[in-house]
């Protein structure tokens, strides 16, 4: 986690080497410290994102960017894992104030027209 992006926590949660739901949840749980009964799976990764309960205290009081970076190759391997990643990051986005999350861009991908959507 790192420090303020106009006064938001900043965690960046890297997928570089995930190619699975399981390895993707792990990597979620990890990056967002959640507690160890998170269920690895998509309602509770839904529930987790909307719950400031469950957040780094510094984001229930400041908000939370999420920043995911290396994604492609999931989303390549796994395109209808990936869609629902999508999904459930938009729904809590849009329904919890102060949550964002963005998708790093950087870097070059091959083959980046073959990625669902």
């Amino acid at each position: 986690m790192t420090d303020d992006l106009a006064g938001r926590l900043v965690v960046l949660l890297d997928l570089d080497g995930v190619t699975d739901k399981s390895a993707f949840m792990e990597r979620v749980a990890r990056a967002l410290d959640l507690p160890d009964w998170f269920g690895r799976n998509w309602d509770a990764l839904a529930d987790s994102l909307s719950d400031l309960t469950v957040w780094p205290s510094a984001a229930a009081e400041r908000g939370l960017l999420l920043v995911v970076r290396g994604w492609r190759p999931y989303a390549k391997e796994r395109p209808q894992e990936w869609r629902i990643a999508e999904e459930v990051f938009s729904e809590a986005v849009e329904g919890t104030p102060g949550l964002s999350v963005a998708l790093e861009l950087g870097g070059s991908y091959e083959g980046s027209s073959d990625l669902p959507g």
